[in-house]
């Protein structure tokens, strides 16, 4: 009998510490390995195209691209691709988000690494890891038993405008960060300030921390 081939996985993150850290977890894990690792995501959306994975473990939060706007590039690209997204925010504050954006699963970054691997595994099988936690959010929001809050209605570009004006980045930062021109950055502003019904940066500021939507 022929042994089953491992689940091979690209990890994507711009931190390599980490990268490091993922590759020491798995390193002992006899049914997945780390075929390949990318520090952005014009990187990752190159692998992709490159060869088949039968998963990518990504960050949410990347310099040259947000991971929610990776993500629905991959998925575009390649619409079976499986994603599980890892990030340092709360869960429930980006996990939603994430699975409406087509991920195939999120794990908070302090997870323990038997999770980690449990939630590879369930990913890679085809199933989707969901937390109970946000499993209940999810069927909350469905159901419509909770009212959605403002910065629900917002797409992913107007979400990761939102936070990184709550971060203290000026439009020309962000322009720069995402290598956007200002004009658009300032029309993704607009956007955010009319659906939220906000003022001005301040009071996006002061709702953002409100509802915990800034790195923890």
């Amino acid at each position: 009998m022929s042994a089953v081939k491992p689940y091979r996985i690209l990890i994507v993150d711009d931190h390599a510490i980490v990268r490091e850290g993922l590759k020491q977890i798995l390193a002992d894990v006899d049914d997945v390995t780390v075929g390949a690792e990318a520090d952005c995501s014009s990187c990752a959306l190159r692998m992709a195209r490159q060869e088949a994975w039968d998963l990518v473990l990504m960050d949410i939060s990347m310099p040259d691209r947000g991971g929610l706007e990776t993500l629905e590039l991959l998925r575009k690209e390649h619409p079976g691709i499986k994603v599980l997204m890892l990030s340092m925010h709360r869960e429930t504050q980006f996990a939603v988000r994430a699975i409406k954006s087509g991920a195939a699963g999120y794990l908070n970054k302090q997870s323990a690494p038997a999770q980690l691997v449990d939630a590879i595994r369930l990913v890679a099988s085809g199933k989707k890891y969901i937390s109970a936690e946000v499993a209940q959010e999810l069927a909350s929001e469905v159901s419509g038993e909770r009212d959605g809050l403002p910065h629900e209605s917002l797409s992913n570009r107007e979400y990761q405008t939102l936070c990184m004006i709550a971060s203290g980045l000026t439009v020309s930062g962000i322009a720069d960060k995402l290598a956007l021109s200002v004009k658009t950055v300032s029309m993704y502003r607009g956007r955010v300030l009319a659906k939220m019904q906000l003022k001005n940066n301040a009071e996006l500021t002061h709702y953002a921390i409100r509802h915990g939507l800034l790195d923890n």
